[in-house]
Formats: C-alpha cells, structure tokens, sequence
C-alpha cells in the first residue's frame, strides 16, 4: 500500500516523500522583494518536505499586490533566491517556486507610479489587501487590453526562465484563488467581448497561453498548476459552469504533460464542502501527479494516498509552527499550534523560531 512517505517522481523530479509544503505568503521579503537572510532559514528548515512550493512571488512589479511579497524577475531577487534554493538543495530538499500575478488584488500604493492595477475587468473586488497601513481595501483596476496580453505571457515565461537561473526545481504557476488568471477563468468577474471574454473557450485562453509559455521554456516536467475551481477567495465568486469550465482547462493542458497539478478543495483555508464540484472528474483529465489541498489532517491524507485519490498532499499551516512536519506526522506525534499574530510581516518571531522534536526534547 502507498503511504504519503514513499518517494514518487513527478514530472522530472524525484521527491523523498509525498507530503508537500504548501505556498505561504508570510509578507518579510527584503527591499526590492529580495528573499531575506531570514527566508533562507525558513526554508532551509523545512527542506523535510517532499516538495516545497514557496510563497507566492510576483513575476513582474505590476504583478505586486502585497507589502513585502518577493518577486522572480529581477538578478537581485534571483540571487536571493539562489541562496534559498542552495540551502533546501543542501539538505537534499526539492523546491519550486510559485509564479504569481494578482491582477486587481492590489493597491495603488503597491503599483509602479502608482497605477491602478490590471485585470480582465474594470470591476473592483470587495476585499482586502496589505499594504504599508495594514489591510486595506484593493482599488480599482483597469482591464488589460488585447494588445497588453502577450507581454503578461511573456512575464510568466522569462519569470520562469528566471526560476532555473535561481537554480529552482521547477515551478508553480498560481492559477487560484481570484488572482489574475481566476480573474480571466471566472464568468462573474471576466466581462470582457474580445477573444479572452464570453465562452469558456475563450476565458480558458489566457492560462493555456501561460502554461504553453512556461512549459515550452522550462519544459512541463518541471511546471505545476495551482487550481481552486469553487473558492470565494478575494471575491471570486462561483462561475456559472465550474465543472465545465475547469475541465475544459485541464483537458487543454493534456499536452504540455504538466508535471502535477495542486488543486484546492473547497474554500481556501475554509470549509472543504463550500460548494459542489466533482473533483475525481476532474482529476480523470489529468495524466501528471495529483495533488490535493486543503484542510488535510493526517489520517485523512494518509488516507487520500493510500486510495490513489491522491499522488501528494500539501500543507500550509501546519508547516509553519512545525518545520519538521514530516517527521511529526510519520511518527504521529503532536504538532504545535502556531502564532496567527506573526503570519504577516514582521522578523524572526513566528518565522524561524519554531521548535523542533529534537530541539523540544534537549530544552
């Protein structure tokens, strides 16, 4: 029988185990979005992991839409990373880094020149965002025109380009949770009448356009796809047709030959049962590892693997009070509870202070 501690290979990496580091955004980037001192640590400390996917780090400065979040598209931010990703690779971890475009969750204070950010829609989202006061509502953004898309494809390639210069595994593209390529999927936020807007075939163009471009640039071995096809996250409402929308997304994705495909069940960090959607079905249509999230405790991840419903499972919280998670959950033992006081912004403090069994055991 599978156990979530097997090894597996996905794609063209091999992995220790199947339990996977979720992305976390944690907000303590350095000036210019640079990965910290701290952030080396961080990840150097969880390396445990079969995978670790990282936070979530913009692909261009338009992408930005959080204090403090670190970008992919600049030498400074690669060099930042390349010291994360020679700590993780040291500890003979694997590590990917997710790619990432907001869209219009984003403040004019986190835009270059203080522009309005970009989206589908000229449509505000009803949500927050955080910024150098504290959370505060998103502005409005503009629609991107026909002619603006093709420089974001390229972003998300030479982003990804960028990734292998910083010596990463691989990477994630963040299709979920009402960022720009959910705003783009989405019938109730993408209002658009050009070749991008109206049917699921067109509202699907844009991430197949991404994934073609990241995939044809580093190869589909080493991309993954994050995917929520019923989150309320960032106001992303219900699409009229999830099912066959989101099917019809992946089955365009069949011939890239993605290496795995994360999925998040339910409402990001909320109720797994939030709305109907046949995820078996939608997994039927995808030949590369299968990733699930959200919510997963152990005896219900230990389960989802041993089923085959699942290829891996990620977790985000709890690798964030326990770095050592793998080794918590292979013995069973308890996992500590975290601080929610320092997820966003802030030092070491709730970051890379969190104990060990070994280190508990000698205090």
């Amino acid at each position: 029988m599978t156990t979530m501690f097997d090894p597996i290979r996905i794609g063209d990496l091999d992995l220790a185990n199947r339990i996977v580091m979720a992305p976390l955004t944690r907000n303590r980037a350095a000036p210019g979005q640079v990965p910290s001192d701290l952030a080396v640590e961080y990840y150097r400390q969880r390396a445990n992991a079969g995978l670790i996917i990282t936070e979530a780090s913009q692909i261009s400065p338009e992408a930005q839409g959080y204090l403090d979040t670190p970008g992919i598209y600049n030498l400074d931010q690669v060099a930042g990373w390349r010291r994360v990703t020679d700590a993780v690779h040291a500890q003979a971890g694997r590590i990917v880094v997710q790619l990432w475009h907001v869209g219009r969750i984003s403040h004019v204070s986190l835009q270059p020149n203080g522009v309005a950010p970009v989206s589908s829609t000229a449509r505000r989202a009803e949500t927050k965002t955080f910024a150098r006061d504290g959370f505060v509502p998103v502005s409005t953004p503009r629609a991107l025109s026909h002619a603006e898309i093709p420089a974001v494809v390229a972003s998300y390639r030479d982003a990804a380009l960028r990734a292998m210069e910083a010596g990463f595994d691989g990477v994630e593209v963040h299709g979920a949770n009402g960022y720009l390529i959910e705003q783009f999927l989405r019938d109730n936020i993408n209002d658009r009448t050009d070749e991008y807007g109206g049917a699921i075939a067109n509202r699907v163009r844009l991430l197949v356009e991404v994934m073609q471009a990241v995939a044809g640039a580093i190869g589909g071995g080493r991309t993954g796809l994050r995917l929520s096809p019923v989150t309320p996250a960032n106001d992303a409402g219900q699409d009229s047709d999830p099912q066959a929308l989101f099917e019809c997304a992946v089955a365009q994705l069949a011939p890239l030959r993605l290496a795995f495909m994360e999925v998040v069940e339910g409402a990001t960090a909320g109720a797994r049962d939030f709305a109907p959607f046949d995820y078996a079905a939608l997994r039927r249509r995808f030949a590369g590892a299968w990733m699930v999230n959200n919510g997963y405790q152990r005896q219900m991840a230990m389960e989802a693997v041993a089923s085959g419903a699942a290829d891996l499972v990620s977790f985000g919280r709890p690798f964030i009070s326990n770095p050592d998670l793998v080794r918590r959950l292979r013995e069973n033992a308890p996992l500590a509870p975290l601080d929610p006081r320092t997820l966003y912004g802030g030092g070491a403090k709730g970051y890379i202070d969190y104990p060990t069994l070994d280190e508990l055991a000698v205090a």
